[in-house]
């Protein structure tokens, strides 16, 4: 795993000390992603000799799991010399890739994946992407036609940012590094400011909460030509079909998976450095688990939990039933409030945008217990829930299916069932029943009625509908045809490459990296998401509600049954409100010390923190949202 940055200036006349300055800090802001190694390198692009040199610049930073010796250094060149890479991820198939390319002539020079990958470019071209198991961004020169390719995995498990004018093109792992090579600061995105702070939304489409500044989204390439500025795409290179499938019948698709997933977690063991896991004592992350003590009998096995003694939220119990079960070596980070309250701004830093919600810390505080110990690779069952509608089930669109196919005998059935299982009731319910008949126009109502204003009064809507800021809930994604009768499929897929996990990875990849940790999610590969996006969708929710069904059956007789039979779901959760309470006086300080954004009513938003913290109101997701926007501005200054 590694940081990975780049530069092209057309046609400058920007002096050397200048850039090798951005070019530095760039580095420098990337060093916890890659501790072992850095490169940098500077090319001159062909042009008119009359003109100012055309440049770019490529740089590294290295964090060593595959291939430990000084093969694996960034940037690589293909031995041909006509491509040059940097590159952030893994690729789990490399060998047998490897393999495949020795057949055609090609000789390696190193074990590493990085030259696999670049060797593969080199061959196949873009068509190399849906051949490739693994997670990835990276970038490739190619010398031949003065091009930059810029290629993001189907998934997004890596992130990759980039901007550009008419004069540059930057990208970076990491925002900080981007914006350590513009020559400003760019203004802030209140759109993306507004969409945060109102729905919770975030990371679920290109634009960042920088102004100019994009995400290339998962499962997206883009082609600039160096030499006329021309940018080509961002284009897509995967997107899953979501067709049913009529020819497997339930026991063989449970019976396919099984094997789908031990492949999966057979080819994510691969590593020269030390593996452990996270777990929460779920089933998702359970299941990768009690699989690598299945496939890997004698491996000593490292877990790492979350505590949150004498909480609701305790999953203490379900993680010491599987750490017995295996024979794991157990580690547990237990969490003070004051402890939030000391590291929320490193913890705020290192995610470097806005987030949802404290179960960040949770997670960034495993990684830290891991790196601790020792443990270099962490494997994580982060995408689960929006391969098998996990979670709550996706109930609202399983219900639209239904309307769709006239099956309203099984949609009261359906709900009857549904909210028998824990944290649901008839209210939520009826809102998954009302809610896939809501036209669009009505939706910014919808919301008012359950208390979820698209105008909240510490907002100057005023002074946002001025600079253009939509205010009302963001759009959903349009329908093509064959989404009908299969909107859980869809709202699955949509999860998968656009909002919900595009968030959750990237919390897992900002808190891993800060720790110089690679995670690992075996779930996420493009064969088994395609296996899973085209079954009847009542093998994933079943008619009574239970989730990702298909898997607690693939999965019995390798995982315990009283984890399989849960019914509940707590994952990395936090008591919020109890820490937030306990730290109210550090935030109040805060809130009152932060110059803040006009489009916010400082006074009345102050205000509103404060009666929630003082249990005057209603505690919800809101309030964590606004005091993570104010420490985040303040510390961004």
């Amino acid at each position: 795993m590694c940081g990975i940055f780049g530069h092209y200036l057309f046609r400058s006349t920007n002096s050397k000390d200048v850039l090798q300055t951005r070019f530095l800090s760039a580095q420098r802001a990337l060093r916890h992603r890659g501790p072992d190694d850095s490169g940098l390198e500077t090319f001159q692009i062909t042009s008119d000799p009359e003109l100012p040199v055309s440049t770019i610049s490529l740089g590294h930073t290295r964090l060593s799991i595959i291939d430990l010796t000084p093969g694996g250094h960034q940037p690589m060149h293909s031995s041909n010399g006509h491509y040059t890479i940097v590159f952030n991820g893994e690729i789990y198939n490399y060998r047998e890739l490897r393999t495949e390319l020795e057949s055609t002539g090609y000789i390696f020079h190193t074990d590493s994946d990085s030259e696999v990958l670049l060797t593969a470019w080199a061959h196949h071209g873009i068509a190399v992407l849906r051949l490739l198991i693994g997670m990835f961004a990276f970038a490739v020169y190619n010398r031949q036609d003065d091009s930059l390719t810029l290629v993001r995995d189907a998934f997004g498990i890596k992130p990759l940012y980039y901007s550009h004018d008419e004069n540059s093109f930057s990208f970076a792992s990491e925002v900080p590094a981007l914006l350590a090579l513009l020559p400003r600061k760019p203004d802030l995105d209140l759109q993306q400011a507004y969409n945060y702070l109102v729905f919770g939304r975030y990371d679920d489409q290109a634009a960042t909460f920088y102004k100019g500044v994009s995400h290339l989204q998962p499962g997206h390439w883009l082609r600039l030509d160096l030499k006329s500025m021309e940018l080509t795409g961002p284009a897509s290179w995967w997107q899953p079909s979501i067709n049913e499938r009529t020819d497997i019948s339930f026991n063989e698709a449970t019976q396919q998976l099984r094997e789908l997933f031990l492949k999966n977690i057979r080819l994510h063991l691969r590593s020269d450095v030390p593996i452990g896991a996270a777990l929460s004592g779920g089933i998702d992350s359970s299941a990768i688990v009690c699989a690598m003590r299945y496939l890997e009998p004698d491996l000593p096995i490292h877990t790492f939990s979350f505590i949150a003694p004498n909480s609701e939220v305790n999953e203490e119990p379900w993680i010491d039933k599987i750490n017995d079960y295996v024979g794991a070596i157990p580690h547990k980070s237990i969490v003070s409030p004051s402890e939030l309250g000391e590291d929320l701004d490193d913890l705020i830093q290192g995610q470097t945008e806005p987030f949802g919600s404290t179960s960040i810390y949770a997670q960034y505080r495993v990684f830290q217990l891991a790196h601790e110990s020792g443990i270099i690779v962490s494997l994580d069952g982060q995408g689960a829930d929006e391969l098998l509608a996990g979670y709550d089930g996706y109930p609202s669109a399983y219900i639209h299916s239904l309307l769709d196919q006239h099956r309203y005998l099984e949609i009261v059935l359906f709900l009857h069932r549904w909210v028998r299982w824990p944290g649901r009731n008839y209210r939520n319910g009826l809102l998954m029943l009302i809610q896939p008949l809501v036209p669009e126009s009505l939706r910014g109502l919808a919301y008012k009625i359950v208390g979820r204003s698209p105008t909240p009064h510490w907002i100057n809507t005023k002074y946002l509908a001025q600079q253009g800021v939509r205010l009302t809930p963001p759009l959903l994604p349009d329908s093509p045809p064959e989404v009908k009768g299969r909107r859980l499929a869809a709202a699955l897929r949509n999860a998968l490459t656009g909002e919900g996990l595009a968030a959750l990875l990237r919390h897992g990849d900002r808190n891993s990296m800060y720790w110089s940790i690679e995670s690992r999610v075996p779930f996420l590969t493009i064969e088994i998401a395609e296996f899973l996006l085209q079954l009847p969708e009542s093998y994933l929710l079943g008619p009574d509600g239970q989730t990702k069904r298909i898997f607690r059956a693939a999965m019995r007789g390798l995982v315990p049954d009283e984890i399989l039979d849960r019914r509940d779901k707590i994952g990395f959760q936090t008591p919020e409100k109890n820490w937030i309470s306990d730290i109210r006086n550090k935030i109040q300080g805060w809130l009152f010390t932060t110059n803040f954004c006009p489009f916010l009513k400082a006074e009345e938003s102050r205000k509103e923190v404060g009666l929630i913290l003082e249990g005057r109101k209603r505690f919800g997701p809101q309030v964590w949202r606004l005091i993570n926007f104010y420490r985040w501005v303040g510390l961004s200054k």
